[in-house]
């Protein structure tokens, strides 16, 4: 088994174990988290949960909410089913075992009101797929692409339920075309930047089920500083 590294955040009130070699979550899942805003008495849903982060994350800041992780490598599960316990967030956040390709309503107990994802996003023919398969799966289409994640979305979601994705910027174009096709109307799209100097490395996007056309372009996100320390936007998200 692999060794463990332990991780704590927002003051030391989440505690996070990770592989120390395989995948690691970055701060896609971070800004993610922070994004979304679910309403109190809902359940979210996160497709490809890794260690848990995201629901964790979700289940501190929104304590009266449900979420549900599904992940598809046995190793990352046992993981996030570790953090959820040493959380104590078990009574409120669930792990399945399962290709998201084929998951169903039975298996996470009904329709829900927010699909969130930080999918794998690198195309078999792009770049050195790596040697180390846990990573590789967590960051190429090798299991799963997107339309897969997209479809698997607007199936698991209620009527006009909500879904969010962040996802490198150079694919936006194909991403608001998948979702549009897959009945998961964009409504609102962040670009996400290392520098206010820098191009956007990454966009966020969330759209409505059975939606009606209008995307609104929100403030870019910067991460960090001319320094290279994180901005004030990305302190709040590791802090509170």
């Amino acid at each position: 088994m692999d060794q463990l590294t332990r991780n704590h955040f927002f003051n030391g009130n989440i505690v996070l174990n990770q592989p120390d070699t395989g995948y690691r979550f970055s701060i896609d899942a971070v800004i993610l988290s922070h994004l979304v805003c679910p309403a109190p008495g809902e359940t979210v849903l996160d497709l490809g949960t890794g260690c848990g982060v995201i629901p964790i994350m979700l289940a501190f800041r929104h304590p009266e909410i449900r979420v549900i992780g599904v992940e598809i490598q046995p190793s990352l599960s046992r993981l996030a089913r570790q953090n959820v316990a040493d959380n104590r967030v078990a009574d409120r956040v669930g792990i399945v075992d399962k290709d998201i390709g084929h998951l169903s309503l039975a298996d996470i107990g009904g329709p829900v009101d927010l699909v969130v994802t930080n999918p794998p996003y690198r195309k078999l023919d792009s770049g050195r797929i790596n040697a180390d398969s846990q990573k590789a799966v967590a960051r190429h289409e090798l299991k799963v692409d997107l339309e897969t994640v997209l479809l698997t979305a607007r199936r698991m979601l209620r009527r006009f339920g909500r879904f969010s994705i962040i996802y490198p910027s150079v694919r936006a174009v194909d991403l608001l075309a998948a979702m549009r096709s897959s009945g998961l109307e964009p409504k609102k799209l962040t670009m996400i930047h290392s520098k206010s100097t820098s191009p956007a490395r990454l966009v966020a996007v969330s759209g409505i089920k059975g939606g009606r056309p209008g995307l609104e372009a929100g403030p870019p996100l910067f991460l960090y500083n001319e320094d290279g320390t994180y901005s004030r936007v990305v302190e709040t998200m590791f802090s509170a």
